[in-house]
């Protein structure tokens, strides 16, 4: 950019008109804003960054999660952790990273504000000088305006009193008709001399004002070009955390697919098995039989179980030893 679009465009016909150099200025002064809001954005952010980052720190340090499982699933769990630590960090240095680019905005608006000063000085001065010398080429034109006014009333005078028979009230007309004119001469001179000292004033302004313009319109366009740049590294540091993010995740997703299903049963029951004979069945017992002590209720053992033969079956016969049948008992009450 060459500044001809502000110098070719910002200009008033009122001599004494700032408008367009405020303009400039008001512009100017809403992008120092906006980087200013962009900086504070971005320590926001860092806050929030940190925040979680610290906050998912101490849930994988201090939160269970799966601290019981065994084998290769308890490796992925395991790297499930450091991986989600490794986040954590990731968002904290994100935060670190952040409130170095707002730094880095922070010292882009100082140093623009220190060159705009240098610009705005030159410039307010300019101005002044112009209005005064302006007030001044105005007053004098007042001046000269007057003492021509003054002229033409004494001129007119003379003109009135030709017929008159006063010589010396005459005189005295003629006398103030020489001044009068010496006086018109003398205000032209110095109305001039102000109109011309006014022409190179309003030279040397409007060439500040070119200066102005290119060097505001060069700094706008190196704001522009930094504030979009650093947006741009901005949304690529976020999309990097999330690539960061998502490759340590990858690492769990790997472990995951070493996981076997197979592998962590045969480890427990390698690890825990009690044993592989189940209980024997319980058998009955019948209370008469000789053999009813032969092993303890529930822990009847496969030999002894081969030596004993079946079990009786009750017969209602009266000469049977091994039963007594009901019918051979009576109450004793009746």
């Amino acid at each position: 950019m060459t500044g001809s679009l502000f110098k070719a465009n910002f200009w008033s016909t009122d001599i004494l008109s700032t408008i367009g150099y405020d303009s400039i200025i008001q512009h100017l002064n809403n992008g120092r804003k906006n980087c200013k809001e962009f900086e504070e954005f971005l320590k926001e952010r860092a806050a929030i960054e940190e925040k979680y980052g610290k906050d998912l720190l101490s849930l994988s340090r201090k939160k269970p999660c799966g601290q019981s499982e065994i084998n290769t699933l308890k490796r992925a769990l395991e790297v499930f952790k450091q991986q989600v630590d490794n986040v954590a960090q990731c968002h904290i240095h994100l935060a670190q990273t952040l409130r170095e680019e707002a730094r880095k905005m922070e010292d882009f608006r100082e140093k623009q504000k220190q060159q705009r000063k240098k610009t705005e000085t030159v410039m307010d001065a300019a101005h002044k000088q112009r209005n005064l010398q302006f007030k001044k080429t105005m007053d004098a034109k007042k001046i000269y305006e007057q003492k021509c006014r003054d002229k033409d009333e004494a001129e007119q005078a003379v003109h009135r009193s030709a017929n008159m028979a006063n010589q010396k009230q005459q005189e005295k007309l003629f006398v103030k008709l020489a001044t009068s004119k010496t006086a018109v001469e003398d205000s032209d001179k110095a109305y001039m001399l102000h109109v011309n000292t006014l022409d190179k004033v309003r030279e040397d302004w409007q060439s500040e004002h070119i200066k102005a313009c290119e060097v505001l319109e060069a700094q706008e366009c190196e704001r522009i070009n930094f504030f979009r740049n650093a947006l741009w590294v901005h949304v690529n540091q976020l999309s990097q955390q999330c690539v960061k993010s998502d490759d340590m995740y990858e690492q769990v997703r790997k472990t995951l697919e070493m996981c076997s299903i197979e592998k962590d049963i045969e480890y427990f029951v390698n690890q825990r098995k009690t044993g592989q004979i189940p209980p024997a069945p319980i058998m009955y017992e019948n209370f008469y039989c000789p053999q009813r002590n032969a092993a303890p209720p529930g822990k009847t053992t496969g030999p002894n179980l081969a030596r004993r033969g079946p079990l009786p079956v009750p017969k209602s016969v009266p000469d049977d030893p091994d039963y007594s049948l009901v019918d051979d008992y009576s109450l004793l009450y009746q």
